[in-house]
């Protein structure tokens, strides 16, 4: 198995959903979340975007995170240079992209208790997000299907490589 990457913009379900892909993988789970150093978290948290300089060495830590492979890692992973950091870890990552609306995304992240991306911050995401392109090794899955249906179709894809 390849390390998986669960991108997407904030709200998509990218913990949720990674969470319950690697269970049903049998493979452990890291929330690209908790690589975030102080600073980024203040800078969100105050509804700053972050900048690809604030982004460098968060992705890096997952990218190293990375190199043994056999995992699943939830990461925005918005452009495809981040997602090129990512493969710098680990060439044969597999990028599960949660596909939304914005609309749809907006009204999730406003609806949670205690996180600390402001819903504020959606629309700066979807301005920068690149959708894999053909030549990336992925798939989009459709975010606000059922989170068993979700899993269904990255676990069936991936467990036929």
């Amino acid at each position: 198995m390849m390390p998986i990457v669960v991108m997407g913009v904030a709200g998509c379900g990218k913990s949720t959903v990674g969470k319950a892909l690697a269970a049903r993988l049998g493979l452990p789970y890291a929330e690209a979340d908790d690589f975030h150093p102080p600073a980024n978290v203040a800078k969100m948290h105050a509804g700053t975007p972050l900048t690809d300089g604030d982004r460098a060495p968060w992705l890096a830590a997952i990218a190293d995170t990375m190199k043994d492979g056999d995992l699943v890692v939830s990461c925005s992973a918005l452009k495809r240079a981040y997602r090129d950091v990512l493969r710098g870890g680990n060439p044969e990552a597999f990028f599960v992209h949660l596909v939304l609306t914005p609309e749809v995304a907006t009204a999730r992240v406003s609806g949670r208790a205690g996180h600390f991306m402001p819903s504020t911050l959606v629309a700066s995401q979807f301005a920068v997000l690149e959708p894999l392109a053909p030549d990336e090794n992925g798939m989009g899955v459709d975010a606000t299907l059922p989170l068993d249906r979700i899993v269904e179709k990255a676990a069936g894809r991936l467990t036929s490589y």
